[in-house]
């Protein structure tokens, strides 16, 4: 590896030993804290501790420590590198010839292993481990928070569309409406007043239901009091989980955002989850850039000036990718757009900082 120096290997040794070195120390607080919550309910309810090892913290600590990933990655970065410029190391070595975007190589270098490692994270191994996680406490804790859908409206397979006014946790959905359509033609319309699902037979029993078939010169009625019926749905398609597109990776999660647009169910918070998941992994180049651009010049105030404002920049990144996913949510901003922005703007802000220093 010609092309990686000594010095390459020197500074990548730093950014990622301080990276994960921060990531363990936070993480193990995180864990603490999350037991001393956690401790009663873990000894009131007799929970093995293979459980509590295996299938809840061996599983906590890849989610917050990808959670973490941006912000750790900033602070590790300002930490050595400001350290490194007041040490004059930075100083020689760009006294030797070395060109300012020369010495960021190591800096991205070991950016893109972050990153690499975060996305793999994210949208592979974090979303089973959630599930399993999400599982845990479900069975020991507390039952997981659901909802149930008003006014739904949806298309279950093509030409085919089913409207409930509402649909309660016991499985019955009420006023419920089937349309079927060739093309813009109406042939079939269904209402009734109830419709219930059947664990035993997986059938969909219909009540109080009213039948309209029309061809193209005459139309059938028909009415009755019970109709067991398949319909391409299933009681969970209209209960609401939280943070359900968590636990899907990603191939699964598209697959099902797929099938939401097709039936007209909403799927902004799952885009946005699906965007995130690009999103993060990148945003630790930008903050690498900003962190180096700030760190590698002495100022007054030293370090503590330099981790002032990096902590500063970073949760004002945090605060805004937070303010732009509620836009989001509420319908005014695309998910995409949403997402993006925040690493756009500081992208600006990175090229700007990274030529600030590199006079």
């Amino acid at each position: 590896m010609k092309w990686y120096k000594t010095i390459d290997f020197y500074i990548s040794k730093k950014y990622l030993g301080t990276f994960f070195y921060a990531i363990s120390l936070i993480l193990s607080i995180a864990i603490v804290f999350d037991i001393s919550e956690n401790l009663d309910e873990f000894i009131s309810k007799d929970i093995p501790t293979r459980d509590i090892v295996i299938d809840y913290y061996m599983n906590f600590i890849p989610y917050f420590g990808n959670l973490f990933s941006p912000l750790f990655t900033f602070i590790a970065v300002i930490y050595f590198t400001s350290k490194m410029a007041y040490n004059t190391e930075i100083i020689a070595i760009l006294s030797s010839g070395v060109s300012y975007s020369r010495l960021m190589r190591p800096y991205m270098v070991s950016a893109t292993i972050i990153t690499l490692l975060s996305f793999f994270l994210g949208n592979f191994i974090i979303p089973p481990a959630n599930n399993t996680m999400i599982n845990f406490k479900e069975k020991y804790i507390k039952s997981r928070t659901t909802g149930t859908e008003r006014n739904v409206h949806r298309q279950i397979e093509p030409g085919v569309y089913i409207y409930l006014q509402s649909f309660t946790e016991n499985n019955i959905g009420y006023r419920f409406t089937l349309e079927r359509f060739d093309g813009a033609k109406l042939t079939e319309k269904l209402t009734a007043q109830n419709i219930r699902w059947d664990e035993e037979t997986g059938k969909w029993i219909i009540n109080s239901y009213w039948k309209r078939i029309i061809h193209d010169d005459y139309e059938e009625l028909e009415n009755g009091y019970r109709m067991d019926t398949t319909l391409n749905m299933s009681p969970k398609d209209f209960k609401v989980l939280k943070d359900e597109m968590e636990t899907y990776k990603t191939p699964e999660l598209i697959k099902e955002i797929e099938l939401m647009k097709m039936r007209g169910v909403n799927y902004v918070e799952w885009e946005i989850e699906k965007h995130k998941r690009m999103a993060n992994p990148f945003s630790t180049f930008i903050l690498t850039i900003i962190g180096v651009s700030l760190a590698s010049r002495k100022v007054k105030g030293g370090l503590g000036f330099h981790l002032g404002l990096g902590l500063l920049l970073a949760f004002s990144y945090i605060l805004f990718m937070q303010i732009s996913t509620v836009f989001a949510i509420s319908g005014s901003t695309p998910p995409f757009v949403a997402v993006w922005i925040p690493n756009l703007m500081y992208a600006v802000i990175a090229v700007f900082l990274y030529r600030w220093a590199a006079r």
